[in-house]
């Protein structure tokens, strides 16, 4: 079987730049069209400011392969002419195009829209792929020969990946969790102003702390009855936005079911790899990686572990007030929480026969 025919929706921007990345010689994609608010006719051309800078804003230069991929506006593209969508637009957009591509193409998003919808499960790949069925009931009940996935909130796709083991072995009661969170993660425009964030941090970010708590809930509930179960766990969290670049950070306490030793927890951990039989392009090695050194994880040193894919855990410690542990980490969050994180959605969707063309 030949590569499938792939969109990349809204991408100039930070996300979608994060798809083309991501996709730029895949061997399952072929991305044959970008669809931006620009008519331009190629992909080149659309990165470029009418001042003649570049929009790119990623470490390493646009891949060769998407240079001359043909660009379309929203009105000129066909969703039937592709085989996969990736979209990396506004929710609010998102609600409105999302459901039209979804009538004839299977569509992977970074955007909230259909997060929270009964009918849509919020996957990781490796976390809680047994909910992947669920998506059959939402092209049933909307009459779609597609679908829409979209992967989770950057902050929570760490959280749930650092808890799935301990959720798996012991059951986990409560969740205390204060994160750190890199500047990427408000986008570039409008995103945070340089004299907001520099020699700074600030304390708030509109609306991330109900999506945590909601997000979590659901992806690590139990799926039966195509209906997704929410975890019977309580959560709460304080999210802060951090002079950082990429890489968000989390200081987590964790309250467990069942009381264990510390070397069991990190037996837990270690044993956790969901990758080991399955080959997934984009997939990691190893899922989470354990650093013994307490200084680490750091977003500078660690981000990129696993291309951007691994969860980093450190300071792993026994937690007497919850009754449990705590831990320290950094997850990428525009690679494995948004642009790769729905490649590799989509790479485990077609292994599982789900995405078919």
């Amino acid at each position: 079987m030949g590569r499938l025919k792939a969109a990349v929706v809204g991408a100039t921007g930070m996300a979608g730049q994060q798809f083309v990345q991501a996709l730029s010689g895949h061997p399952d994609f072929e991305v044959v069209t970008m669809v931006t608010s620009r008519t331009v006719k190629s992909y080149r051309e659309a990165l470029l400011e009418a001042n003649g800078s570049s929009r790119w804003t990623q470490s390493t230069p646009v891949p060769d392969d998407m240079l001359e991929v043909p660009v379309l506006s929203s009105q000129q593209f066909r969703p039937e002419s592709v085989d996969v969508i990736f979209t990396a637009i506004e929710s609010d957009l998102a609600k409105e195009l999302e459901p039209w591509f979804a009538k004839t193409t299977p569509t992977f998003s970074t955007a909230s829209a259909f997060r929270y919808d009964d009918d849509t499960p919020l996957l990781i790949t490796g976390v809680n792929d047994d909910h992947a069925p669920l998506i059959r009931k939402q092209q049933r009940e909307r009459g779609w020969q597609g679908f829409v996935l979209a992967v989770p909130n950057c902050t929570v796709t760490g959280l749930a990946v650092t808890l799935k083991p301990l959720h798996e072995r012991f059951g986990v009661d409560n969740v205390l969790m204060v994160s750190m969170q890199s500047v990427s993660g408000a986008g570039r425009s409008p995103g945070v102003r340089t004299l907001d964030i520099l020699d700074n941090i600030i304390p708030y970010i509109p609306n991330e702390e109900g999506k945590v708590r909601k997000e979590l809930l659901k992806i690590l509930g139990q799926y039966a009855g195509e209906r997704i179960l929410p975890a019977a766990i309580n959560v709460n969290c304080i999210c802060t936005r951090a002079n950082v670049l990429d890489g968000h950070t989390e200081s987590v306490f964790v309250g467990l079911k069942r009381q264990a030793e510390l070397a069991e927890v990190k037996a837990a951990i270690e044993a956790y790899d969901p990758f080991r039989d399955v080959r997934l392009h984009s997939a990691p090695e190893r899922m989470i990686h354990l650093h013994e050194d307490p200084y680490r994880p750091q977003p500078r040193l660690d981000r990129e572990l696993g291309g951007g894919m691994t969860t980093s855990m450190g300071r792993l410690e026994a937690e007497p007030v919850l009754g449990g542990v705590k831990y320290v980490l950094v997850s990428h969050n525009t690679k494995m929480g948004a642009g790769k994180g729905a490649v590799l959605l989509a790479e485990s969707m077609l292994k599982q026969g789900i995405l078919q063309v």
